[in-house]
């Protein structure tokens, strides 16, 4: 049975809409072309995203997400997407965006990840962030 589960580390942190969430990614991933197996969200202090960014990645910078690809079938999510709390309330404020937006922007980003999007140049990143957007706009449970 598929699933989407929802941690944390080193924060206390309460998400919202969980049901809604979890069939938002769903619905996503299969308009996209996959089938999930599961996906674990771990929010998380800055220090512990910093933390893995310096063991896994090499890199020695605060980030809002690491997504890790743990797929063994062509067509079948599996990963861990760990999302930085602090990272994501910095940054809604300086977008100007709310928080749960920010947040919400950030999994789904994790997910594209994770269907092989990437966003490393210009023009992969204006291609993430269509869908992005694309998706957001699919969110029918935000209050």
């Amino acid at each position: 049975m598929p699933a989407i589960r929802f941690f944390e580390e080193d924060i206390t942190y309460k998400l919202k809409n969980k049901t809604n969430l979890r069939q938002w990614i769903n619905e996503t991933l299969v308009a996209e072309g996959f089938h999930l197996q599961e996906i674990t969200y771990i929010f998380c202090s800055d220090a512990y995203l910093l933390q893995i960014n310096r063991q896994y990645l090499n890199h020695d910078t605060y980030t809002d997400i690491i997504t890790f690809d743990n797929s063994a079938k062509k067509g079948e999510i599996t990963g861990d997407i760990f999302i930085s709390i602090p990272r994501i309330i910095e940054n809604a404020a300086s977008y100007n965006v709310s928080a749960t937006d920010e947040l919400h922007r950030v999994m789904i980003h994790g997910v594209l990840h994770l269907a092989g999007y990437k966003d490393k140049t210009a023009a992969s990143k204006k291609k993430m962030t269509e869908k992005e957007d694309y998706y957001l706009a699919k969110r029918s449970f935000i209050s």
